[in-house]
């Protein structure tokens, strides 16, 4: 479904991204010069490495549970709770279980 097709629509964002066993699938669903909405499901034992970005992210876990390091802290974040991981702070995302979310990213 292209990003015309989401538009005006009701969807169900725990099924616009399907789990792939050893992988981190993603889809962007919405992108802007003002910022973007990106779907991610993460395979058990996936993750993304440690890295800055230049503005805050906001996190919200869609299905089961996440691991949020940001600044060296741990964070487990369960389906149905969101965090912001700070603009210019080192952040990563381990998969101890499978789990999606939705980033939302805004340029300020």
């Amino acid at each position: 479904m292209d990003q015309n097709n989401l538009l005006a629509n009701v969807l169900n964002l725990k099924n616009l991204a399907d789990y792939q066993d050893g992988a981190v699938v993603s889809k962007e669903i919405l992108k802007k010069e003002t910022g973007t909405v990106t779907l991610f499901a993460f395979g058990k034992g996936q993750g993304l490495s440690e890295h800055t970005a230049p503005f805050d992210a906001l996190v919200s876990v869609l299905d089961g549970r996440a691991e949020i390091i940001i600044s060296g802290k741990s964070h487990t974040v369960c389906e149905g709770e969101m965090i912001i991981m700070p603009a210019d702070e080192p952040h990563e995302l381990k998969a101890n279980e499978r789990f999606k979310m939705m980033l939302i990213m805004i340029r300020s």
